[in-house]
């Protein structure tokens, strides 16, 4: 009987079905492209989960033949906890609704967690190198830097298409709900548990914050919000400085941030 249950684990991490589930909030000009790049894998599920779009979006993907719900509260871990709810897949893959997957995205998944006699490692989880779909050399050095990260320290972020198998991500507690930094502490309950798989292929994500706010302003403000989170920071603060603040002038900004961060809770 173990004999068989064994068998029935390897057989599922092969063949498994994947859930990707896709939280999105107006990314009309994004999804097509997006669930596009999932279509030409096997013994998938796509989950669109829309936080209160209003260009179009949800229309969008319903003309496409693809599962959407609609979600109750805004943000993107309560989206994704959403549609884990409702995946059937062996495997959750969590995909930003403006970042492309690589061709054979799921057979590189399903060869993550199948079990070789040469690999000492158990992986629990796992995500992509990161592409930036833009041709400057500062773009570059920032992916260089992630890749870095995702490495050495274990620490992939969400826009680089977290996986993991659902008795995992359940037995962690789902995502934590709060309005930023979601990525960052599931990947930190996941390092508790074992290895994290970083996939050498790259997924293509939007360069379009990068762009409109500047290399070095999203690249300080990336950094402050991490700090601020591992100092205490409330995620409130910390949320309105990622969104908001970024409206600012670089001086009026750096004038800002202390007085922003100067109060923990």
């Amino acid at each position: 009987m173990k004999v068989r249950n064994r068998k029935a684990v390897t057989l599922a991490a092969t063949t498994g079905r994947i859930s990707i589930i896709i939280p999105v909030l107006n990314e009309v000009g994004t999804i097509k492209n997006v669930l596009a790049c999932t279509q030409s894998s096997t013994n998938i599920e796509v989950i669109v989960v829309d936080g209160g779009s209003v260009d179009g979006t949800l229309e969008l993907v319903q003309s496409l033949g693809v599962k959407v719900l609609s979600a109750s509260t805004t943000g993107r871990a309560y989206q994704m906890n959403m549609g884990a709810v409702a995946a059937t897949g062996e495997i959750l893959l969590f995909l930003h609704g403006d970042t492309l997957l690589p061709p054979k995205f799921d057979t590189m998944i399903r060869g993550i967690f199948r079990r070789s006699p040469r690999c000492k490692k158990v992986f629990v989880a796992g995500a992509f190198a990161l592409q930036i779909n833009a041709p400057r050399l500062s773009l570059r050095v920032i992916e260089q830097g992630v890749n870095w990260r995702s490495h050495f320290l274990q620490m992939p972020y969400g826009d680089q298409a977290i996986f993991l198998k659902a008795e995992t991500f359940h037995q962690i507690g789902s995502f934590p709900e709060l309005p930023i930094m979601e990525d960052f502490e599931l990947m930190r309950r996941l390092k508790r548990l074992g290895d994290i798989a970083i996939i050498p292929v790259p997924v293509i994500t939007s360069a379009r914050r990068w762009l409109k706010q500047g290399v070095v302003k999203t690249t300080l403000i990336n950094q402050i919000v991490i700090l601020g989170y591992l100092l205490g920071v409330s995620p409130k603060k910390l949320v309105y400085l990622y969104r908001h603040q970024s409206r600012l002038s670089p001086s009026q900004w750096f004038k800002s941030v202390p007085r922003l961060l100067s109060k923990f809770n």
